[in-house]
């Protein structure tokens, strides 16, 4: 129906009736009294979908649209529905294990970019890797509403999953820690192929004794990095050597002893790679320690492409795997899966980057 809004809007009258106008035009409002997305998509001058796709935090929308339809819908108060017709919450929930690392941050700033474009909040929970924090999360979000869940590096139990399912909330998954759920979306990084090209660049420079620092075993994409790490020595005749490799759990402390045991060895090797960038740098403190310098004595390399990687002395060669880019796509899925759309690709790995800063260089000859 169409309503045109007098200058003032009488006591005691129904609200519902009297909603800000589209810049002084006639105002199309649903049964219940809301804006719709045709009068937004009227006033911004754009289809329907286009709305549509601005809701759902798309990237096929031009910058100067996506900020006009933003403009329009945060003037008028407009509240986006879910695709089965109830109201949506305005809020995306992302699940992290432990919330004390750098990487966190980065995919924290990829979900609340799509969440500050959409005109919704994000709800940030750490449960620890334990049941009890799992079981209390769980009871906390029955209380409550909420557009999609994403975990990250969290293995979602099939007893997590079903109670999701029954509540009707969609779910995605970055970096799976085990094998996903068929019907979960996940988004991940090319980690062996990251694994691969670091140690091909070792090679490339010489090293033939090369260190690796592995991170927790249970996760898929610290397995994916070590086999890579193993398919490029192959490919160059090495073997893997056993006593090169250390176990860590991606913090800087495993990666500092894992590189002092590293360093003791008879026969140390000549470069270290390790499976993240926060274990590089406790590798960087372990060859300090031992008096030698990096890259003079022994080159370093990393994961991750954390922000301070650049600013590390000396700047650290990593692989750069997209955080930020991998919660902006997990963060647009839940979203569509909220909305009803069908995701055409449930397993997305986005691609990772060697980049090569001071770290490395070729091996002090005897």
């Amino acid at each position: 129906m169409a309503l045109k809004l007098p200058a003032v809007v009488p006591e005691n009258a129904d609200v519902r009736k009297y909603r800000k106008p589209l810049r002084g035009t006639l105002v199309t409002l649903d049964d219940a009294g809301r804006v719709t997305i045709t009068a937004i998509a009227r006033e911004a001058g754009v289809s329907v979908p286009t709305v549509s796709r601005v809701l759902n935090g798309r990237s096929d929308v031009s910058p100067q649209t996506r900020e006009r339809v933003e403009a329009i819908l945060r003037e008028h108060g407009y509240r986006r529905r879910t695709a089965r017709n109830k109201p949506a919450a305005n809020l995306i929930d992302l699940v992290f294990n432990d919330l004390d690392s750098p990487w966190a941050v980065e995919i924290i700033r990829g979900v609340e970019e799509v969440a500050h474009a959409t005109g919704i909040g994000t709800v940030v929970s750490a449960i620890h890797d334990k049941p009890a924090s799992a079981r209390q999360w769980l009871q906390n979000l029955r209380a409550r509403a909420t557009d999609g869940v994403i975990f990250v590096t969290s293995d979602v139990t099939p007893p997590m999953h079903a109670e999701l399912r029954r509540l009707d909330i969609p779910l995605a998954v970055i970096d799976p820690a085990g094998v996903p759920t068929i019907d979960v979306p996940t988004v991940g990084a090319t980690n062996w192929a990251g694994g691969l090209r670091a140690t091909e660049h070792l090679l490339s420079l010489g090293h033939r004794r090369i260190g690796f620092i592995a991170g927790p075993k249970r996760l898929l994409c610290s397995r994916a990095r070590l086999d890579g790490h193993g398919a490029a020595l192959a490919a160059a005749g090495l073997a893997t050597d056993p006593d090169l490799i250390q176990q860590g759990d991606f913090y800087h402390e495993s990666g500092c002893d894992g590189a002092e045991a590293l360093l003791r060895l008879a026969d140390p090797p000549t470069a270290i790679f390790a499976s993240s960038d926060q274990m590089a740098f406790g590798a960087y403190e372990a060859v300090r320690q031992r008096g030698l310098r990096v890259p003079d004595d022994v080159s370093v390399v990393g994961f991750d492409d954390l922000p301070e990687s650049r600013w590390a002395s000396p700047p650290l060669t990593t692989v750069r795997q997209p955080l930020a880019e991998m919660g902006l796509l997990a963060a647009r899925t839940v979203l569509r899966l909220a909305h009803g759309e069908t995701i055409e690709t449930p397993r997305v790995e986005l691609a990772t980057e060697l980049i090569v800063r001071d770290s490395t260089a070729a091996p002090r000859t005897a």
